[in-house]
């Protein structure tokens, strides 16, 4: 029996499931689509899907040296506990290898990508939605390939941060300065690396800022232009060093700024190191959660 269009869209709409996955389905069971459904069901996809649209926002940032290859990928679930599963967190490392061998392109290449057990990523991720019982979904990532990189996971997963140096000096001599450096991302944040990086609307947004500012200030508002831009100047100084990397004060010795840090060590070990870029992952960032409450949420559990 021919599979038309119609019937796969018809079959999606049942299940919520791909229609790559309706498709095989439909052709397993010859254009039936009761046996269809069933044969969904069996594979547990159709189940995966009706947890595809719970919030995950919890769930592991990772980051590793995977032969050779700097990675780091976050993955989330939905709730906290799951995130420390030692099935869960498997699945992430092993994320990451899959993002260490076949270098996708982009999030779809990877989830196309085999996991090595026969399955691709999507399908091993729908694999660990019905083992798990929650929806479960890989969010992001980002790897270097050149130069050296130096991976830190914080507080078991909820920050990873991956840093790229690029220098003549070995991984063992480096390890340390570029561990340094993952720490202060991790604990800071900053919004750039260094200040070569703030694009021109940065600034000029944050000199409309100060100008306003000194507008508002009886002491400073009759000023002449000549001396409010000196201290517009100044307080730029300010913003480098709270939100640029390189600028900002080193937190393991304050004396010294994490730009100087670098150079200290470097000097030391007799050669140069450059910090090329670095990735912060931080799990469930920029994730709406949706709050609920406890005892109604065990009361769903028990009632399934």
């Amino acid at each position: 029996m021919a599979i038309t269009a119609k019937d796969v869209q018809a079959l999606r709409e049942m299940t919520g499931v791909g229609m790559m996955d309706c498709k095989k389905a439909l052709t397993e069971a010859e254009g039936n689509m009761d046996k269809a459904v069933e044969i969904l069901r069996e594979k547990g996809l159709a189940a995966s899907q009706k947890k595809a649209g719970r919030i995950a926002a919890e769930g592991m940032a990772y980051a590793a040296v995977i032969d050779g290859v700097g990675v780091v990928v976050e993955v989330n679930a939905e709730t906290d506990f799951v995130g420390k599963n030692e099935k869960f967190v498997d699945f992430v490392k092993g994320v990451a290898a899959v993002v260490a061998k076949e270098n996708p392109a982009d999030l779809d290449a990877l989830m196309a990508a085999s996991y090595g057990n026969g399955r691709t990523v999507l399908e091993e991720q729908q694999e660990m939605v019905l083992v798990i019982g929650e929806n479960i979904k890989v969010r992001r990532f980002a790897s270097y390939r050149d130069g050296i990189s130096v991976p830190y996971i914080h507080a078991g997963g909820k920050i990873g941060v991956l840093v790229n140096l690029e220098t003549g000096l070995s991984a063992e001599q480096v390890n340390e300065v570029g561990k340094d450096l993952a720490m202060q991302i991790a604990a800071l944040n900053p919004r750039f690396l260094d200040k070569s990086q703030v694009d021109q609307a940065t600034l000029d947004e944050e000199k409309k800022i100060l100008l306003v500012q000194m507008e508002n200030d009886p002491k400073m508002a009759n000023k002449p232009d000549k001396v409010k831009e000196g201290i517009v100047a100044g307080k730029l100084g300010k913003f480098y060093k709270e939100n640029c990397l390189l600028q900002q004060e080193f937190v393991k010795d304050n004396s010294m700024s994490v730009e100087q840090y670098v150079a200290s060590v470097a000097k030391k070990l007799g050669g140069e190191i450059k910090l090329k870029d670095a990735v912060r992952f931080e799990k469930g960032e920029g994730i709406e959660k949706k709050q609920e409450n406890f005892a109604e949420e065990i009361a769903k559990q028990l009632a399934k």
